[in-house]
C-alpha cells in the first residue's frame, strides 16, 4: 500500500508559478509510475503529466505542455509538478497519482492509476 500526500497549493496571480509536492509511502517508489491530475469543480479529473518508473520519460497534456514541468526524485519518495505561466483555466484540485505495474503506452486515464492523495487546491486569479 501507498500513501500520497500533495502539498504546495495556493492562490496565485495569472503568470505566476507554483511548485506542488508528492511525498510518498513505501520502499519501492521507484518502481512506480507517477501522475499529476486535476479537477475543476464541475468537471470531469484530467491528465496533466506523468513520468514513467525508472527513468525520466515525461509526458504532459497538450494544455500545459511547454508550462509544467514534472519531476521526481526517488531517494525522497517524492514526485514534483513546476507549474510556471499560470493561467485561470489552471485553477482545479490537483491530485498526485501512482501506478504499480508497467503499461505500454502513457497512462493518461484516471483508471490507470491504483493509488491517490487527497488533492491541493490550486486557484489562478486574472
Amino acid at each position: 500500500q501507498v500513501q500520497l500526500v500533495e502539498s504546495g497549493g495556493g492562490l496565485v496571480q495569472a503568470g505566476g508559478s507554483l511548485r506542488l509536492s508528492c511525498a510518498a509511502s513505501g520502499r519501492t517508489f521507484g518502481s512506480y509510475t507517477m501522475g499529476w491530475f486535476r479537477q475543476a469543480t464541475g468537471k470531469e479529473r484530467e491528465f496533466v503529466a506523468t513520468i514513467i518508473s525508472w527513468s525520466d520519460l515525461t509526458y504532459y497534456a497538450d494544455s500545459v505542455k511547454g508550462r509544467f514541468t514534472i519531476s521526481r526524485d526517488d531517494a525522497k519518495n517524492a514526485v514534483y509538478l513546476q507549474m510556471n505561466s499560470l493561467k485561470p483555466e489552471d485553477t482545479a484540485v490537483y491530485y498526485c497519482a501512482g501506478r504499480s505495474s508497467s503499461l505500454i503506452g502513457v497512462p493518461s486515464r484516471p483508471d490507470e492509476y491504483d493509488y491517490w492523495g487527497q488533492g491541493t487546491q490550486v486557484t489562478v486569479s486574472s
